[in-house]
């Protein structure tokens, strides 16, 4: 036990070696669904697959839910539902993936080993509910290990199989128990050599938080300190690549040529997916795997936008640096309100294909009949009969398989990219409860997001890892709370070169130790800014002197923060209009070297956010025809395998609608017809064109 407990520190602390081979390049469009033979009420296999193959379902994903029935008890293993699926769906010619079950942990392990369930800031976890456990945990870790490696042996050859997946949504589930701390005091140890170094760093002379000997080092988990809160976080999302960078390793050691391993991450929960995963490092996390995954849930009906699946599209291609991504769940019927019009499920199937996806696999196939996810609906519902969604789908399967060749492995090129930091995302979200307000990180960065993609903006996302900033017209940077000199000097570079940077207030405001800078803020990026400020306040009853955006009393509201912002060389776009505050900027703009630097120093509306971003993408001169058309029509492009243009047509609208086509003549796909420049495109209802150009 002690060379193991010697090993997981070892994978805990980044020693795993993580592979760096060619990612496999799919050679079609996969469409596919998770399906559970464990949960069939009844016998239905060979029906399953009867319709899955009417549907064009061409690969499913198994296995990944059910650690208690692969290992009923404590070393004994039963594969009989893996190897009926695994042959059954190789003879009709359906590909499979396999995922490791070890997201849901089975009732013998928990009995014999408590502990493996996680500690949190709420006590021990009970057993139950999915992702309870301690990722950590030795006794956790032997078992996973073993399940895993039991599995990989009974599979490893089976001809069917094309990837595999690594457990599931995978996240530290706040495990704070007296291992994780220390763990926690040694990676201390490892990055500041000593207490001094902390204590300075994290100012925790503040109410006697200083710690003066390692012994002493007390639990994070009723610090008041943001510093070492953050730091924490940052910590346990390193536990969350670590862990994932573990099971990479083991599935690889099994793995065949042409065979890929991926994780299919999730983004931050608001009843569906809407911003960057706190808990994870996803750019981090993603160097394990051969291909990225994502999970993507949103509204539909009155609601669909297809917002959060570019989204999440773009923000998954943009974890391997442009390489194409599955969506390994998405959902077809999902929540009783999510149940599609007519029309919307192959608007959405297109959607995550013009982010650059290569797999729409749902979630899942059947409606299960008990348990939680009950009333969480599949392609087929609880009677397992054809229902005007499978019918639906069936159009999409036909389209798939007709079109792959001109659709599967979409290259896109953007000219904007988001800068997004997990260290600014959780500095930012500690202090919320300081002044007050219910926004949290995501609450700035959507926003930009939305309005870009309103505008048909396509966007990239880089973090501080990136090495590719420089490849970019404009970096909108929302909320960079926390960053080290090194970012900032990086990014005033940026505009001296000649780039467009966009600010959200509270940017370059602490250091990465989340330690407020002691110079006038926004610090160091005030040299590019050309602005400074000492004082902010929360504004009451204030607006944009004149309305300079035009657009509406209504609209022209500031909301949340204000910064009292006095322009040193920035020329100011908008005043405060206030009594008292008048004399202050709001939003600025300053010539840089080569570039332009737009601050934007309170919240703005979602129609200032828009006309602010409009102003510096016209500027930035990547204004083109997509932009003459806005939200609901939306277009996303790319190049096919061929090296011909593509260009997808949605209407996110229950209303018809056409445009006027403003590339080079060519085809049509879905209608097989031929289209010249400047021909109108009638879009119905929640409908889709796609072009090819000749």
């Amino acid at each position: 036990m002690t060379r193991f407990i010697h090993l997981v520190s070892l994978f805990l602390f980044g020693l795993t070696t993580l592979s760096h081979a060619q990612s496999p390049k799919l050679d079609k469009l996969l469409f596919g669904v998770a399906y559970y033979d464990e949960y069939m009420p009844y016998e239905r296999l060979d029906k399953d697959i009867q319709m899955m193959k009417e549907a064009g379902i061409n690969v499913v994903r198994i296995a990944e839910s059910t650690w208690s029935t692969v290992e009923p008890q404590d070393n004994v293993f039963d594969f009989s539902h893996i190897d009926r699926v695994l042959n059954a769906m190789h003879k009709a010619n359906i590909s499979v993936i396999i995922g490791t079950p070890t997201y849901a942990v089975p009732t013998w392990l928990v009995r014999k080993y408590p502990d493996v369930l996680a500690t949190t800031p709420q006590g021990r976890n009970q057993y139950g509910a999915r992702q309870n456990m301690d990722i950590t945990n030795t006794h956790f870790r032997f078992h996973a290990e073993r399940v895993i490696r039991k599995i990989m042996e009974h599979v490893k050859d089976h001809p069917a199989i094309i990837g595999y997946q690594v457990d599931n949504e995978t996240k530290s589930y706040n495990t704070t128990g007296p291992n994780v701390q220390q763990l926690f005091v040694q990676y201390m140890k490892d990055k500041y050599k000593t207490l001094d170094a902390i204590n300075r760093a994290y100012g925790l002379d503040y109410w006697s938080n200083r710690i003066n000997s390692w012994e002493d080092f007390p639990s994070t988990v009723g610090s008041i300190n943001a510093s070492l809160r953050s730091e924490f976080a940052k910590f346990q999302r390193k536990l969350v690549t670590d862990y994932l960078a573990w099971q990479a390793t083991l599935v690889k050691s099994y793995k065949k040529p042409g065979q890929f391993v991926t994780q299919n991450f999730d983004l931050e929960w608001r009843g569906y997916s809407y911003g960057i995963q706190p808990d994870v490092d996803h750019f981090a996390a993603a160097k394990a795997m051969d291909i990225a995954g994502i999970d993507i849930y949103h509204p539909t009906q009155d609601q669909l936008t297809g917002t959060e699946i570019a989204f999440g599209g773009d923000i998954t291609r943009s974890m391997k640096s442009g390489k194409n991504y599955l969506v390994l769940e998405t959902e077809a019927q999902g929540f009783p309100q999510w149940v599609p019009y007519p029309g919307q499920l192959r608007l959405q199937a297109f959607s995550h294909l013009a982010s650059g996806a290569d797999m729409l696999e749902y979630w899942h196939w059947h409606s299960i009949h008990n348990s939680a996810e009950t009333y969480w609906k599949g392609l087929l519902s609880h009677d397992f009969e054809p229902n005007p969604t499978y019918n639906e789908a069936k159009t999409i399967g036909q389209d798939f398989a007709r079109l792959s060749p001109k659709l599967v492995n979409l290259k896109k090129k953007n000219s904007v990219a988001i800068l997004f930091s997990n260290e600014a995302l959780t500095g930012f979200n500690a202090f919320s409860f300081g002044w007050g307000a219910k926004e949290n990180y995501n609450d700035i960065l959507r926003p930009m997001y939305d309005a870009l993609y309103r505008m048909n903006v396509g966007v990239d996302f880089v973090d501080p890892s990136s090495t590719s900033l420089e490849n970019y017209k404009v970096l909108v940077v929302p909320a960079l709370y926390a960053a080290p000199d090194s970012l900032l000097v990086r990014l005033n570079q940026f505009v001296k070169n000649g780039g467009h940077i966009v600010y959200t207030f509270k940017s370059g405001f602490s250091n990465q130790d989340v330690q407020v800078r002691s110079t006038r803020q926004p610090g160091i990026i005030s040299e590019a800014c050309g602005i400074s400020y000492d004082q902010f306040t929360i504004p009451q009853n204030v607006t944009l002197k004149g309305d300079p955006y035009q657009v509406g009393k209504e609209n022209n509201q500031i909301t949340t923060w204000m910064e009292l912002i006095t322009p040193t060389t920035a020329k100011v776009m908008a005043y405060y209009d206030h009594p008292v505050w008048g004399k202050y900027a709001a939003i600025t703009q300053n010539q840089f070297g080569k570039g332009v630097a737009t601050y934007i120093g309170c919240r703005t509306s979602t129609a200032l956010t828009g006309k602010i971003l409009a102003d510096v993408i016209k500027k930035a001169g990547i204004e083109g025809p997509d932009q003459q058309l806005t939200f609901p029509l939306i277009i996303r492009s790319g190049t096919n395998q061929q090296g011909k243009a593509i260009h997808y047509y949605f209407n996110y609208s229950p209303t018809a609608s056409s445009i006027k086509y403003p590339y080079s003549a060519g085809k049509e796909l879905l209608g097989n017809e031929s289209i010249n420049k400047e021909q109108q495109l009638s879009l119905a209802p929640w409908g889709v064109k796609i072009v090819e150009e000749n």
